[in-house]
Order: structure tokens, then sequence, then C-alpha cells
């Protein structure tokens, strides 16, 4: 069985096979594949050269150093005067002496001209050739921890570097907002916690964050290896067979299915079937990454909704997404009311253990648009990401050795 996973760079024990680029994904056939479970024997252990990690990360440290030096000296820094020293230079035209200006501006800094990040210029035609990651990772190797990345009159800061993103996330949060964020983001998750700012972010995170007591972390433990228990079959299924299979995309169903039942108690079985709700879903999130980068807002053009088949069909998606939530909450709320259980801390329906339950019999008072964005937030963002995680965790056990998956 050959598996897929994102790809930063090609292990030497692993050979790229197919790409995929609807799930962003490159198909591995792994060389220890057909091992059926046993150890490397020691002519395949031999097969890779003495030595050759031990190389490829002097090479990696070298090129990092290289990288270091280059920033340090700065070769990717772009020098900006300030707006003092603009006008500095402006009133020393005019004829005002020196002296005087020395005095005047000395105590604004403007005799010091300010380094801005390094910058690069993404090129459309390049996102959309290939996953998002790839030449995003390449520019981390050119210009280093923090950069600007701009698409024609959009422009992105670009932070890797965890002692920066450590500021602007939790020492200095307050001083950001989710910007463009949520701006992309409105369409499909309106007011969620993602996309939220300020007020509206803190209440509804004091309203969420109780339903995560340990009853309904207990709860959902079986339910996550009720849904990973079918997923081991289906990949059985396509190992005893040989069939190539895109992990990601297997992950993303997998975490699709578990969310769906401990969010809003829905079942989309997307391991085994492919709705429409399911698709819906994913037409969707295609249309946030694909907004995120677009330089320019058609969307927002009233006739171009009507007219462009593409956007239709997201109107069509967002719709039946929008439809199935709603009729989960009405379904949620008729249950809460008939049921006879008296809310407290760790509360839980054995029926329905879901979040959406708990908020409901919590009394949340919210507005049920508020709600389904809250739902939608989760949804979205919650399963690509925890699909993610495990994308990436699998691909790095398969470039050790000693593990055979």
């Amino acid at each position: 069985m050959a598996m897929a996973f994102p790809l930063s760079y090609t292990p030497v024990s692993v050979k790229p096979v197919t790409y995929s680029r609807r799930s962003k994904l490159v198909v591995f056939s792994s060389s220890s594949s057909s091992s059926n479970g046993r150890d490397p024997s020691p002519s395949e252990e031999n097969s890779v050269p003495n030595g050759v990690k031990s190389i490829e990360k002097l090479q990696e440290e070298k090129r990092r150093a290289e990288l270091s030096a280059r920033i340090a000296s700065g070769a990717f820094t772009v020098r900006k005067s300030s707006f003092p020293s603009t006008v500095k230079n402006g009133l020393s035209k005019l004829g005002v002496p020196s002296n005087v200006l020395d005095f005047m501006f000395d105590w604004t800094g403007a005799n010091e001209d300010y380094p801005k990040v390094p910058e690069a210029k993404g090129s459309i035609q390049a996102v959309r050739n290939e996953a998002f990651f790839i030449p995003l990772y390449e520019l981390f190797l050119t210009y280093g921890g923090i950069f600007r990345l701009t698409f024609g009159p959009k422009s992105f800061l670009i932070v890797s570097d965890p002692s920066i993103a450590k500021h602007i996330l939790k020492d200095n949060a307050k001083a950001y907002s989710k910007g463009i964020l949520a701006e992309i983001l409105d369409f499909v998750m309106g007011k969620g916690l993602i996309p939220a700012d300020g007020e509206i972010w803190r209440r509804r995170r004091r309203a969420i964050v109780p339903a995560l007591h340990m009853k309904y972390v207990a709860a959902m433990i079986s339910l996550f290896g009720e849904a990973s228990d079918r997923l081991c079959q289906k990949l059985d299924s396509a190992a005893s067979t040989g069939e190539e299979v895109e992990m990601e995309s297997l992950f993303s169903r997998l975490t699709l299915d578990i969310i769906g039942k401990a969010v809003f108690n829905y079942d989309f079985d997307s391991l085994t079937n492919d709705t429409g709700v399911i698709e819906a879903v994913y037409t969707v999130l295609r249309e946030a990454e694909d907004r995120s980068v677009s330089p320019i807002p058609v969307w927002d053009i009233p006739i171009w909704k009507d007219i462009s088949p593409r956007q239709r069909k997201v109107a069509t998606s967002l719709k039946l997404i929008n439809d199935t939530l709603n009729d989960l909450i009405a379904t949620c709320k008729r249950m809460v009311e008939e049921e006879e259980l008296q809310f407290h801390e760790e509360y839980m329906n054995e029926r329905d253990p879901s979040i959406l339950h708990f908020l409901l019999a919590s009394g949340d008072d919210v507005s049920s648009k508020q709600l389904r964005d809250d739902l939608m937030t989760m949804l979205i963002a919650g399963h690509e990401t925890s699909a993610a995680v495990l994308t990436w965790t699998f691909y790095l056990l398969t470039t050790v050795k000693r593990v055979d998956i």
C-alpha cells in the first residue's frame, strides 16, 4: 500500500509517485512497504549509503548558517526613511540651518533610517499550481523566520519564528486584530471564534470552553476509537490489494466524522460515503483558501455571484451546510425542551453528548446565527488542523528507519 503525505523534502527512503492538486498531496511508495510488518533486512539497511544522514545534516546546518549570515549582513534588508527624516530633509532643502534641524529632530530619532523586514513577491500562478506550503517553505529558507509576502495589492507578514509568534499571539495579543482573516472567513464563519475579535471572542470562548469538561472528554474517547477503527479497516483493505491511498484525505475524513458527532451530533460517515454535505464542506473550505490569496475580491461584485459557476456552487454549498446546521440546532432545541435532566457543571446527555446540546441546555443566551457561526468554525477549522497534525506525524514516522508503518 502506498501512503500520501505533504512534501517539504524527499527523504532517501521514499519515492514520489503522483501528485494530487485537489488535496495538495504528494503520494509516496515507501521502499520498505513490502516488508509486511517485519524489520528491514540487513541488505535493506545497507541500501542507504553510510553517512548520508550525517552529510545531509551538515549540509542543512551549513545552509542555515549561510542564510543567517546573509540576513545579518543586510542582504535582504530594504532601507526606508522614516517620516521625520523625510520632513527634515525637506526643511533642509528649504534653507533651514542644520544645527536648528538637529536640535528639533534629534529627540524623534529622525537621523535613523529604520530597516524593513525582508520582502518577497508572490506569484498567484505558483500558488495555484502547487500546494501553498511548498513555495512558502522555499521563501522561509530564503528570507528566514519573518518576512513580508505581497500578492498584487495584498500584503502578508509571514511569521515562523517562535519568539515573534509568542509575542503576537500571547504576550501582546490585544495589539493585533484578525484583520484580513476575519474578512476572508466572514462568508462561512461569520462571528465564530476564529474570525471574531475583542468582546465577541471573549464572550463566546467563555460560553464554549465549559462544554469541554472531563465527562465529555471521556465520552469522546470511545468516539475517537470507533472512528479510528473504521479508518484502520479501510487501510487494511487497501494494503491487502496494494491500493494507493492519500493519507491527508483519509485523515480529513476521519476528523470530519469525529467533529461532526462531537460538536453537533451529526454523522457524516465520510470514510465510507461521499454525500452532498461532505462535498459542500470542502467546496467552501477551498473557496476560503483561494480568497486568502486572490488580489481582487471579485466575489464582492453583485453580478459576479450570479454569473460565475464557481460562486454559484459556493453559494449552493453554503446554503446546504447552513440548512443542515439550522435543522440540527432546531432538533437539539426540541430535545433540550423535552428532557428532564438538571443542568450542572459536567452536564451531558447520553443520547447526544455534543457541544451543541451542552450550549443549548446551559441556557446560553445567543442567537441561532451566532450558534451556527460557532459550530461552523469548529467544523471547518477543527478537522483541517487535526488532519494536518496526523498527516505530518505519520509522514515523519516513515522517515525513521526503525519504524515500519
